[in-house]
Parts: structure tokens; sequence; C-alpha cells
């Protein structure tokens, strides 16, 4: 496992971003932009990474974490997008794991559920 800090300078410089903890092309965590505490998917995504800029990060970010997030499980729920996709929205924390919240920090997912 491997974190990486994304350096994309975006176009619309409305997108955030991140901190990833990725094992191959598969992202299992990842750190939004602002904060410090993991979010972990319950199975791993794919990442595109075309057209996107990283660099290395200290996995030790998302280690110290891993006990506190098995010990205590996350209020999640899972919902279809629009085209059929499922996203996991993280009722506690009020995150979810679709592109639209990636880029803007909120989504009608979210607005949905709570």
């Amino acid at each position: 496992m491997q974190a990486f800090k994304e350096t994309t300078v975006w176009d619309s410089g409305t997108a955030l971003n991140h901190t990833y903890l990725l094992e191959g092309d598969k992202m299992l965590a990842y750190i939004r932009h602002g904060t410090r505490k993991p979010f972990w998917f319950k199975n791993p995504i794919t990442i595109d990474r075309r057209g996107r800029k990283f660099e290395a990060a200290d996995a030790g970010l998302f280690e110290r974490e891993i006990f506190t997030t098995q010990v205590k499980p996350v209020a999640t729920k899972e919902v279809q997008g629009s085209k059929g996709q499922t996203y996991i929205v993280n009722l506690e924390e009020k995150t979810c794991t679709c592109p639209g919240y990636t880029y803007r920090g909120a989504c009608k997912h979210i607005s949905e559920l709570v």
C-alpha cells in the first residue's frame, strides 16, 4: 500500500486535491483536503490517474486510524446513482464516494439521505 497526495492544478479552480491510500490502481481510503481523518471504502474502488499528478505521502496518516475504524463501525448507506452506479454515503461524516462529492464537496445523495 502506498499513500499519494494529489497535486493536480485544475482548470476550474474549484476542485480539491485529496490524499489517497492506494494498492495498485485500487483506492482503499482517502483523506479529504483540509481534514485529517481517513475515509475507508467498504470495497476498494478503481482510481483513474489520467491527467492527474501525485506525489508520495506518508502512509502512516492512514495506519493510525485503522484500529479506531475497525472497532467502531461506520454508519453507511449504499445508493444508486442516476446512471446505475453504486456509491457509499457515510451518514456520520456526510461524505459520498460519487464524483460530484469528490470534486464539489456536496452531492444530491447526501442531501436526500440527511
